[in-house]
């Protein structure tokens, strides 16, 4: 049987099941009444039925490929969906009593002045360690100490060397110790750690940060608070509080909170 390849440039006819051109030929041709006859050239066979299997195979790996990704975002959506909510800031925690103590911590510089004694006036930083040397006493530990009570203690320290010495101590670069700083990970704009500050709210945290990402979900930040030695879990509304200028979002918050901003599904 023949077989035959594309040719020419006039159309394209089946052949013993072949598709194949027809291709021109100068000259009358009495079957078709046509100036030219056209002949098919033999050749290789172009298997139209193979290329139209391929095809169909082709589409029907991609519609399983579809229903495989709808699948998967359905499953997603409903574990979203179906995890379990966390109740808003409880109303005796949207503005607690911010009653506390500054605690000195790793970082901060503390100035210690002792009075009649301008020599042994210094100002030193608190070492990583938590702990300060002065001009008289090495190693005083200063980290998770009031200025009182940092005070109180280099003046038992330095009953070796002066009598009756009055201290005074006075926190110059606030950092404060870790369980006293506000913590803000996740989609804002500059994730970081602050020391608290008396009647801090949440508006004032956002405004550190720089406010949120394009990609953050903010209605959906979680809040973990230590209130009265339990922690606990909040949800904050940050979209209604930066974006949509809903102060009924803003709250006040406590030593220690931590803000985690997740990003957004879409």
């Amino acid at each position: 049987m023949p077989r035959y390849v594309m040719a020419g440039a006039l159309g394209l006819v089946l052949h013993s099941g072949h598709a194949v051109w027809m291709a021109p030929e100068p000259g009358f041709c009495p079957a078709s009444g046509h100036e030219t006859c056209p002949r098919l050239i033999p050749g290789a066979p172009f298997k139209a039925k193979r290329e139209e299997l391929s095809v169909k195979k082709s589409w029907y790996q991609f519609n399983k490929l579809c229903l495989a990704v709808s699948i998967l975002a359905l499953l997603l959506l409903q574990g979203c969906s179906s995890s379990t909510p966390r109740p808003p800031v409880a109303k005796d925690q949207i503005s607690p009593q911010q009653e506390y103590d500054y605690l000195i911590g790793p970082g901060d510089t503390v100035e210690i002045f002792v009075w009649s004694n301008p020599e042994l006036t210094v100002t030193v930083p608190v070492r990583p360690d938590g702990k300060i040397t002065t001009r008289l006493v090495e190693g005083i530990e200063a980290s998770g100490k009031t200025p009182a009570q940092l005070a109180r203690d280099i003046e038992k320290a330095y009953s070796e060397y002066v009598k009756n010495a009055v201290v005074s101590v006075i926190v110059n670069g606030f950092v404060g110790v870790p369980y006293q700083q506000v913590r803000v990970v996740g989609e804002a704009a500059k994730p970081l750690s602050i020391p608290f500050r008396k009647h801090m709210t949440l508006l004032d945290l956002m405004i550190e940060v720089g406010g949120l990402t394009d990609y953050a979900d903010g209605n959906n930040a979680v809040l973990i608070r230590n209130f009265e030695g339990k922690q606990q879990t909040f949800t904050v509304r940050l979209d209604d509080l930066v974006r949509g200028g809903d102060i009924t979002a803003n709250i006040a918050l406590w030593p220690g909170d931590i803000i985690i901003i997740p990003e957004s599904w879409f």
